[in-house]
């Protein structure tokens, strides 16, 4: 266990001389770039681009989503920006809300961007972030809304699911689980509506009536989204498993496996095309076989995946590096220090990863084929 090749040893060596130990190692060329040229290339890494964000003195990048292609980052002050992913630059930057009212991530339909504010349906401009039209539904919007081409799917904090039409907001139907438990996800089908609950309960309904198709429920409540892609979806639950369902044909559906992590679930997993990774805080991320439900792997104190590229995943840790993972091997490749990151989002889509700091500055990184 103790040999190693004249690679390794070359590779390994690189790393500690181009990473150090500390912060003060973490960006090296003195540029004010958050990672470093010289890390980047031990590290098998680019950055096709960086940018920074049009912050006021003492504002500090909150979160980033993505979007469609679009990033959003929000700032403690509620300023948005909207970045193309693919080159970085700012499509738009505005205040969208006064500082410490809560400020959700926008949702992209089709080509309009809807967001949520209390009791209102907003619909934005995508180019400049404006507002275009509201439509005030009545009740607090309790999470994120679905839709397809006919309704809006919305949850109230009276534990109902709301559907209005597209055209008009007009409320067709609504919808709730038997035991009244509120609805904490809910994902739309032109066909069918899947909503689930802080007991536990995975519904779905027809799209256009407030007929049951069929109801799974798991032991405790359902955290984070529902993830659906294709006929699979996939969930975490307080019970300390990770389900996958397989919706055969409606209303048939059949739990093909679940897996028990090392901890309670406060998030949704990441679902990619062969893995199914659930973070669990303080204890890491678990990388799952997507068609078996198998253990792959776990990093320890792992923090979120950024990206999974031709069979390796990027994993950022709580200790701000980067762990590589071949996920066929089941091992670990090597780690890159990134000291400066504290901000950074998840990518199921492709190869890209984006992270950032508390001051707004934003790179994205790639690896090198």
């Amino acid at each position: 266990m103790l040999k190693m090749s004249r690679f390794r040893q070359v590779f390994f060596f690189g790393l500690v001389a181009a990473f150090g130990t500390g912060v003060g190692h973490a960006g090296g060329d003195g540029s004010g770039r958050l990672v470093s040229p010289e890390l980047l290339e031990h590290a098998w890494l680019k950055a096709p681009w960086e940018n920074e964000l049009p912050f006021r003195r003492g504002e500090k990048l909150k979160e980033l989503f993505l979007v469609g292609d679009r990033i959003y980052a929000i700032s403690d002050r509620n300023f948005m920006a909207c970045l193309d992913r693919e080159n970085g630059k700012m499509v738009f930057g505005r205040s969208v809300a006064a500082p410490g009212i809560p400020v959700d991530s926008p949702k992209l339909f089709g080509d309009k961007l809807m967001s949520i504010e209390g009791k209102k349906l907003i619909e934005l401009d995508p180019g400049t972030g404006q507002k275009r039209k509201a439509t005030d539904v009545g009740f607090s919007i309790v999470c994120p809304p679905a839709r397809n081409s006919s309704f809006f799917y919305l949850a109230g904090p009276e534990n109902r699911l709301h559907a209005l039409r597209i055209e008009d907001k007009v409320e067709v139907f609504q919808v709730a689980a038997e035991n009244e438990s509120m609805i904490t996800s809910i994902v739309a089908e032109e066909d069918y509506v899947v909503f689930a609950t802080d007991a536990g309960n995975v519904i779905s309904v027809a799209a256009d009536a407030p007929r049951r198709l069929w109801q799974f429920d798991a032991s405790k409540g359902i955290v984070g989204a529902l993830i659906q892609d294709g006929g699979s979806l996939f969930f975490a639950s307080r019970d300390t498993y990770v389900y996958k369902l397989e919706i055969v044909d409606l209303p048939i559906v059949n739990m093909a496996w679940k897996y028990q992590v090392d901890g309670m679930p406060e998030f949704e997993p990441r679902v990619t095309r062969d893995v199914v990774y659930q973070r669990i805080r303080e204890k890491g991320v678990t990388a799952i076989d997507r068609q078996s439900g198998q253990l792959m792997w776990t990093v320890q104190g792992g923090a979120e995946l950024l990206a999974e590229v031709t069979g390796r995943a990027y994993v950022f840790t709580d200790a701000r590096t980067l762990v590589v993972m071949d996920n066929a091997a089941a091992k670990r490749l090597y780690t890159v220090n990134l000291a400066r990151v504290s901000r950074y989002v998840a990518n199921t889509k492709d190869s890209r990863m984006y992270i950032g700091d508390d001051a707004g500055r934003i790179v994205c990184l790639e690896p090198v084929q």
